[in-house]
């Protein structure tokens, strides 16, 4: 941070010039410790002192957590508002402070150069830079950071108001500073844009955690769901729908009878009902409601009105939602409609899949199963090979955060889609496949969806995806 060698070599001419002009012995006017001196020497302790405010409070900015700050602020704390207010803006903050730092670095190695060349003659240089130097790394960098670090939050509520003062008295010349930096990094091709961040919010704490899981702070669980609230803003409907060819419907056209008896056989109490095609979704089935209207209609009209009974008459008007929605703004939409469950739609309107309020929530929690649940899914065992067997419909996402594993998921959200892209053809059953350090086999396809595969992780990433022969056997 600092040029001490640098200043002091600029300030010896002067002072070696100063130092020919003494009396033998190196006094000037044959007087050691006058006025000249003592004024010099405090010259030079208070230049120290402005030192290690500057890296102080350097350190306690930067490293100051901004939530601990904004925690302090919302009670009242004066400090660390104005902390806030002067951290917004890093690249004057930094600015401002480094120009300060080297000022008064630079001014007190010469003032040191000049008095000790006065009183040692021309060996004064070098005792000026052992004795500057200790000064400056001990009392100027190391003390100030390091008390800086045992407490930020409370030394940048002290230093923020007259940094503040600082940051506005320098501002012209950092604004020229910046300048000539940007001009020259621009000479480089590289841009210097004070509106981009290098790292978002979600960035750091996910960093945050990542370090915390490591050292045992945080558990892998905690974690996940730490990270699953935090990627809902990132994450579309898309990514975690069912999809359509999944999705258990009634034909509005059925008899009543038949309509009730697959209403409770269902492990769903929301079913979409449809007429003529499955696209065309007219309403939707809550299984409490059915049940209400068949039990009026046959306490009014005895058991012949399920002859006559209009299932329709119980449904709900179906809610449509674009594929495009963020995971967050759907959760909201959710709880201000007061309902759980929506159909998927693209841009022309053509069903793609449902989602529900729960789907949303086992991004955050995990997978939520109950009683109901028929088809629970598979406990993640490996077999004695260390292959995982999955259903190709199983979302990479889900895959990674249960096995900590890291398989991409920019072109695809399932395993069987991610295989698909990969291989850029679909696969016959039996196939094999290795890339991104995994080695994937095709257990079983249905027409043309893979329908069950077994994983598992290889010594060495394979970058392309190789394909074994089916024939192999493997």
């Amino acid at each position: 941070m600092t040029s001490l060698p640098a200043a002091i070599q600029i300030a010896a001419q002067t002072a070696t010039e100063a130092a020919s002009n003494t009396a033998p012995g190196g006094v000037a006017g044959g007087h050691s410790y006058d006025l000249t001196f003592w004024g010099t020497l405090g010259a030079i302790l208070v230049l120290l002192g402005l030192s290690a405010f500057f890296s102080g409070s350097e350190t306690a900015l930067t490293a100051s957590s901004r939530a601990k700050l904004r925690s302090r602020a919302d009670k009242g704390d004066p400090g660390a508002q104005k902390a806030l207010e002067v951290t917004e803006d890093s690249e004057s903050l930094i600015g401002s402070i480094l120009l300060g730092n080297n000022v008064v670095n630079i001014l007190s190695a010469s003032l040191a150069t000049a008095l000790f060349t006065r009183a040692l003659g021309s060996s004064g240089v070098a005792a000026a830079t052992l004795v500057m130097t200790v000064l400056v790394l001990i009392f100027s960098e190391v003390l100030p950071k390091t008390y800086a670090i045992l407490g930020p939050e409370d030394l940048a509520s002290r230093v923020a108001r007259p940094i503040s003062i600082l940051t506005h008295i320098m501002s012209p010349i950092v604004a020229v500073v910046r300048l000539i930096v940007r001009g020259i990094l621009a000479i480089f091709g590289i841009r210097a844009d004070q509106s981009e961040h290098l790292f978002s919010v979600q960035e750091e704490i996910a960093g945050a955690l990542a370090i915390a899981q490591s050292s045992g702070t945080v558990q892998k669980e905690e974690r996940d769901l730490l990270m699953g609230a935090l990627d809902l803003g990132e994450r579309s409907v898309e990514e975690i729908m069912l999809h359509r060819s999944e999705i258990e419907m009634i034909d509005a056209d059925l008899p009543a009878d038949e309509v009730l008896e697959r209403v409770l056989k269902s492990s769903h109490t929301r079913l979409p009902v449809f007429r003529g095609e499955r696209e065309n979704v007219i309403g939707v089935i809550h299984a409490k409601d059915l049940l209400r209207g068949v039990r009026k209609a046959i306490r009014e009209g005895g058991p012949e009105a399920m002859d006559t009974f209009d299932v329709l008459s119980t449904a709900m008007p179906p809610y449509f939602v674009p594929d495009t929605t963020p995971l967050d703004e759907q959760m909201q939409e959710f709880m201000s409609r007061r309902t759980h469950f929506a159909l998927v739609v693209d841009e022309y309107g053509s069903l793609r899949g449902l989602i529900t309020l729960e789907d949303i929530l086992e991004e955050i929690v995990g997978e939520i199963t109950d009683e109901h649940d028929t088809d629970a899914a598979r406990a993640l065992v490996p077999n004695p090979q260390g292959d995982y067997l999955v259903d190709g419909a199983m979302t990479i996402r889900d895959l990674n955060r249960a096995l900590d594993w890291s398989l991409p998921d920019d072109e695809a959200n399932t395993i069987a889609g991610l295989v698909i892209h990969m291989a850029q053809s679909i696969p016959t059953q039996g196939q094999v496949f290795s890339f991104q350090g995994y080695r994937f086999e095709i257990v079983t396809r249905r027409e043309n969806r893979i329908t069950r595969l077994k994983i598992r992780p290889l010594g060495e990433a394979v970058v392309a995806p190789s394909s074994e022969s089916a024939a192999s056997g493997q």
